[in-house]
C-alpha cells in the first residue's frame, strides 16, 4: 500500500520539520471568543545526530492519577491490618503524531469532547464538518496530536506555526509588535471521563515543549466566554486575557414574508352592448 509523504513524515522518528518558520507570520485560522496567551521561556532546538534516538518534540509517556484513590481510616473504627494486595501497574499516557487510520476514531471523540461546549456557545469550539476535519490533516504546518492510555484516545491537540487557511481572522502585526512568537493552538479536547486526572496538564507540558524547542515564547489560544470551566482552568495556569471578539445581537419586530389573503371586491356587472 502506498502512502503520502505526510503519512511517511508521521511515522518517523524525527518530525518533518527542517527548518524553524517565522511564527510572526503565523496567525491560526479563526478567532472565536477569547484570546489567551501564557509565556514560555525559549531555548534553541536541539540537534541530535543519533539517528535511533526519539523525537525531541514528543514527551515520554507519563503516568496519570488513579481514578478511585484508597478511602481514608475511620477515626473511631478499630484498625484493621492490611491486606497484602497485589501491586498495580499504574496508567500511564503518551503522545503520538495522529495517523491516517486514526482519523475516525479522533473525530468521534472531538465531537463528544465539545459536545456540551457547542450547546451553549454562538461558533463552534471545533471543526463544523468532518470534511474540514479530513482536509485538516493533509494541510501542511498543521501539528495533530493524539494522547492515548491502553490504547484509549484520553485527549487531542492541534496546533499550527504557519498561516494555514484562507479565512484567518488574527492579525500578525499584534504580535510583532509586542515581540512575541506565539504557537497557536487551535484544539485542546480532554475524554470527559478522564477529567482531574493530570490528562490536561500533560497536554498543556506537551504543547509548551513544542514551542521550547522551536524557539517560540508564548501559546496563543481562544476559549468561549460562557465556558467557565476552561476559563478557570487556563487562568491557573498562568494564562491571561489578550482580546474578545464579542457576539452582540439586537430584537427585531418580525413580519411575515408574504402578506395575508385580502378579500377582493365583488366583480362588476357587467354592461349591456
Amino acid at each position: 500500500m502506498r502512502t503520502s509523504c505526510r503519512d511517511r513524515e508521521r511515522t518517523e522518528n524525527f518530525p518533518a520539520y527542517s527548518a524553524v518558520p517565522d511564527p510572526r507570520t503565523s496567525p491560526p485560522r479563526r478567532l472565536l471568543s477569547l484570546w489567551f496567551q501564557a509565556s514560555i521561556r525559549a531555548v534553541p532546538r536541539a540537534r541530535s545526530t543519533d539517528r535511533s534516538a526519539k523525537s525531541v518534540d514528543l514527551l515520554a509517556p507519563h503516568p496519570v492519577r488513579p481514578t478511585n484513590p484508597p478511602p481514608l481510616p475511620v477515626n473511631d473504627a478499630p484498625a484493621a491490618k492490611p491486606k497484602a494486595r497485589k501491586r498495580t501497574k499504574p496508567q500511564t499516557i503518551q503522545v503520538r503524531r495522529i495517523h491516517r487510520r486514526d482519523l475516525n476514531a479522533v473525530w468521534e471523540f472531538i465531537k463528544l469532547s465539545f459536545r456540551d461546549v457547542n450547546r451553549a456557545t454562538v461558533e463552534y469550539q471545533r471543526p463544523r464538518t468532518k470534511q474540514r476535519f479530513l482536509e485538516t490533516y493533509e494541510e501542511e504546518g498543521v501539528e495533530q496530536l493524539l494522547f492515548t492510555s491502553e490504547g484509549k484516545i484520553v485527549a487531542y491537540a492541534e496546533c499550527t506555526f504557519e498561516i494555514v487557511g484562507k479565512d484567518t481572522w488574527v492579525n500578525p502585526a499584534y504580535f510583532e509588535r509586542r515581540d512575541m512568537r506565539p504557537l497557536y493552538v487551535e484544539e485542546l479536547a480532554v475524554h470527559p471521563d478522564w477529567e482531574g486526572r493530570g490528562v490536561g496538564s500533560f497536554v498543556l507540558e506537551q504543547l509548551q515543549h513544542l514551542a521550547r524547542v522551536r524557539g517560540l515564547t508564548h501559546l496563543v489560544l481562544e476559549v468561549a466566554e460562557n465556558n467557565e470551566n476552561a476559563l478557570a482552568w487556563y487562568r491557573k495556569r498562568n494564562f491571561r486575557k489578550l482580546d474578545a471578539a464579542i457576539f452582540l445581537a439586537q430584537s427585531v419586530t418580525t413580519e411575515p414574508e408574504l402578506l395575508p389573503p385580502r378579500e377582493l371586491p365583488p366583480p362588476r356587472p357587467s354592461t349591456p352592448e
